[in-house]
């Protein structure tokens, strides 16, 4: 009798927690609504158009690429000379501020793509990279692909090999 409680005990449990990981995991993809794989916004990455730009960070903002996409976390590059660049870096549940290790007034040097939004020519980063050494990257080279899309063992395998 002991033995048939505790494997219904085990079931129900089992059962649960696959319920609760199930609604975690739908959290968070809400949280990357429109920046899928396959979204209107990924498909503005071309890395066949690669480019650099260089300058101090001014500050971080949140940006809403296109409508009905989740937040995503930004930054306002100054390239001297007054001449200020709206660079995305991805969505804020993969991205967010504090984690970055860049603050405000960093020198950086940033490889990505140009793209237009609407009315509005902007940067996507594919990597941003400190004067000390120190970098952070978002997108394969290679190809583009964001690392917000990848399983956490090939997300793993990137950061690694950064």
């Amino acid at each position: 009798m002991l033995r048939i409680y505790v494997v219904k005990s085990f079931w129900l449990l089992f059962a649960i927690a696959t319920v609760f990981q199930l609604s975690l995991a739908s959290a968070k993809n809400g949280d990357l609504d429109g920046w899928e794989i396959d979204s209107e916004y990924n498909q503005l990455y071309n890395p066949k158009e690669r480019d650099q730009i260089k300058g101090d960070i001014v500050k971080f903002i949140t940006v809403i690429p296109l409508p009905g996409m989740a937040p995503g976390t930004a930054l306002i590059v100054d390239e001297g000379d007054g001449n200020k660049v709206v660079v995305h870096i991805g969505p804020d549940s993969f991205s967010p501020k504090r984690t970055l290790g860049f603050k405000r007034g960093d020198w950086v040097k940033i490889k990505g793509v140009w793209t237009d939004i609407g009315d509005d020519t902007v940067f996507v980063a594919a990597k941003i990279k400190k004067d000390n050494g120190y970098s952070y990257k978002v997108r394969l080279t290679s190809d583009g692909t964001p690392f917000w899309t990848m399983s956490a063992e090939q997300l793993a395998y990137e950061r690694q090999n950064q």
